[in-house]
C-alpha cells in the first residue's frame, strides 16, 4: 500500500512540474525587466491616463460624432490589461467610461456600417466577459452580426461579397484584419458558436491570398506597393488575435498560421538593431515608429508565450522592441513617435514624410496590448 501511495505522489510531482514548463513557456525572455520597463508599471501608466482622457477624434481639437476604431482599439487594451493584471479598480473605471454609452450619450456609439465602427462591439463584449452582464452581451453582439448582415441597400460588389461567405464591408484595406478579426473572435469568446470563427477565419485566409507578398509583408493597398509600418501592424495583430481564439483543429488554422509565421520572420530581418521598427519597414533611411513597433512586438510576444515561434529566436527579439518601445514614452504616459492617420497614396515621400506625433491612440493602443500579453499566463 505505501509502495503503492509514493509512486502516485511521483506522477502527481511530474504532472505539476510538466504544468509547469507548459505554463513558462517563453517567460525566460520576459521576466527580470530594467527599471522602469516592467509590463505592470507601464500598463497601468497609460491604463489610467485612458481613464482620465476625453474621447479623443484622431487628434483634432473638436469632440468626435461617434468613438473612433483607434480609441476602441486602446480601451480593448486597457480591459485586456485590467483582466491580466486582475485590476478591478480598473475594470471598474473602464466600465464606468461606458456606461453613458448606453444612456445619456449613446449617440457616440457609432453605426456597424464599416469595419472601422463595426470592431466596436469589441469593447462590450470584453466587459461581458469580465463582468457577465448581459446587456453588455446583447449589444456586442448586435455589431458583429451586423457586419456579415447584408443591408437593404447594398450594392451589387457588397452583394456579391455576402455570396461568396464574405463580410460585405471587405474592402481589402489591411487594417480591416484586425478590425474583422477583433470583434468575431470576441463574438466566439463570448458565445461559443463556430459561425465567429468560421466567418473570421475564412476572411483571413482570402486576404492572406489577395494581400501578402512573397517575403511575408504588405502592401498598403495593391495599387501601393510600399510597406507602411502601421498598416502591417494591423494584419500582424489581426492573425495573432484571431490565433489566440481559431480552435487548434480548424480548417483554416493551418493556413493563417503559415501567414503569420512568413510575416514574423520577415519582421525578424529588418528590425533595427535597438528594436525598433520603421514607418516603410524596409527603408532603412525612414524614421523609427512606435505603434508599427507596438503592434509587431504584441505578436512576437504572443506568438513566443504561445509556441508559435521558436523562443530563442524571437523571444529576444521581442524583448528588445518592447524596452526600446517603452523609451518613447513620457511621463504622462503618452507616446512618442506616433504616424498620424495615414490614407494610402502611390508615393513613397507621402509616407516618409507623415507627421510624428505624440499620444495618439494609435500608438497608446499597441503598448497596452504588449503588457497584457507580457502579464498572461
Amino acid at each position: 500500500m505505501i509502495k503503492r501511495i509514493n509512486y502516485t505522489l511521483i506522477l502527481f510531482y511530474c504532472f505539476a512540474l510538466a504544468l509547469g514548463g507548459c505554463a513558462s513557456l517563453g517567460q525566460q525572455h520576459f521576466n527580470h525587466w530594467p527599471e522602469g520597463t516592467a509590463p505592470e508599471e507601464v500598463g497601468s501608466l497609460l491604463a489610467e491616463h485612458f481613464v482620465e482622457t476625453p474621447h479623443t477624434n484622431f487628434g483634432f481639437d473638436s469632440p468626435p460624432s461617434s468613438i473612433t476604431y483607434s480609441e476602441v482599439c486602446t480601451w480593448y487594451g486597457a480591459l485586456k490589461f485590467a483582466r491580466y493584471s486582475d485590476d478591478q479598480h480598473l475594470l471598474e473605471a473602464l466600465e464606468e467610461r461606458y456606461r453613458p454609452l448606453m444612456g445619456e450619450q449613446q449617440r457616440l456609439v457609432p453605426h456597424p456600417d464599416h469595419v472601422d465602427h463595426t470592431v466596436f462591439g469589441a469593447i462590450p463584449l470584453e466587459l461581458f466577459l469580465q463582468t457577465g452582464k448581459e446587456k453588455y452581451l446583447e449589444q456586442g453582439i448586435g455589431f458583429a452580426d451586423q457586419q456579415w448582415r447584408l443591408p437593404e441597400r447594398a450594392n451589387g460588389e457588397q452583394r456579391k461579397l455576402a455570396a461568396e461567405g464574405l463580410s460585405w464591408q471587405t474592402r481589402y484595406w489591411i487594417d480591416d484584419m484586425f478590425m474583422i478579426s477583433t470583434i468575431q473572435a470576441q463574438a466566439y469568446r463570448a458565445t461559443g458558436k463556430e459561425r465567429y470563427m468560421d466567418r473570421a477565419a475564412r476572411e483571413m485566409v482570402v486576404y492572406l491570398k489577395e494581400l501578402q507578398r512573397p517575403n511575408g509583408l504588405f502592401y498598403h493597398a495593391p495599387d501601393v506597393p510600399y510597406f507602411w509600418g502601421r498598416g502591417n501592424g494591423w494584419m500582424a495583430a489581426g492573425m495573432t488575435e484571431l490565433l489566440r481564439a481559431l480552435p487548434e483543429d480548424h480548417p483554416d488554422r493551418r493556413t493563417i498560421l503559415q501567414g503569420y509565421r512568413t510575416m514574423m520572420k520577415s519582421l525578424l530581418a529588418h528590425q533595427a538593431e535597438d528594436g525598433m521598427w520603421r514607418q516603410l519597414i524596409d527603408e532603412n533611411s525612414a524614421w523609427k515608429e512606435t505603434s508599427s513597433t507596438g503592434m509587431f512586438a504584441f505578436a512576437m510576444i504572443t506568438g513566443v508565450k504561445r509556441g508559435w515561434l521558436e523562443e530563442d529566436v524571437y523571444g529576444p527579439a521581442a524583448r528588445k522592441a518592447w524596452i526600446s518601445l517603452v523609451s518613447y514614452i513620457d511621463e504622462n504616459g503618452d507616446v512618442r513617435q506616433v504616424c498620424q492617420g495615414t490614407n494610402k497614396k502611390n508615393d513613397k515621400q507621402y509616407y516618409l514624410d507623415r507627421k510624428r506625433i505624440t499620444g495618439d491612440m494609435h500608438g497608446q493602443a499597441p503598448v497596452l496590448w504588449c503588457a497584457y500579453a507580457l502579464l498572461e499566463k
